[in-house]
């Protein structure tokens, strides 16, 4: 298995991905491929996918701010969960960022991903109770939950 930086060349194997996972949450603009170009070019050492046999098999959107981190997407496909690859993934992201100089990294689960959230809580991410989420939409989009 291969990981490296993913590219805009890489995006219809990562979006196949997406939506062949349960309990994500995307949108019809910023994970589009234009949305998704735009990220690439404002985070170009963050972003990184697991490619074995020519095909995705994972992906993780990490960005910053200058200041701080936060990964945006992650994705493993089922057949190669708990083999190490989503650990690999994120620790790859991690020392990236910190390449970066960022030295505090947040994200989102929904709460009904029970997998999901077992998998950041063993990563040693921790729920903030302290918090409240908020957003605002500047532009219409069109949500797409899997």
């Amino acid at each position: 298995m291969e990981i490296r930086k993913m590219t805009i060349a890489d995006y219809d194997g990562v979006y196949a991905l997406w939506m062949s996972c349960r309990n994500m949450g995307f949108n019809d603009v910023d994970d589009s491929r234009e949305g998704i170009e735009r990220f690439l070019r404002r985070n170009p050492e963050t972003v990184f996918i697991a490619v074995e046999d020519g095909e995705v098999e994972g992906v993780i959107l990490g960005g910053h701010d200058g200041r701080r981190g936060f990964i945006h997407h992650m994705a493993v496909r089922e057949k190669c969960r708990r083999t190490g690859l989503g650990t690999k993934l994120l620790d790859t992201c991690l020392e990236a960022m910190k390449r970066e100089q960022i030295s505090k990294v947040a994200l989102l689960v929904f709460k009904y991903n029970e997998a999901g959230n077992a998998f950041w809580e063993a990563q040693g991410f921790t729920v903030r109770e302290d918090l409240n989420y908020r957003n605002k939409a500047l532009r219409e989009l069109v949500r797409i939950d899997t």
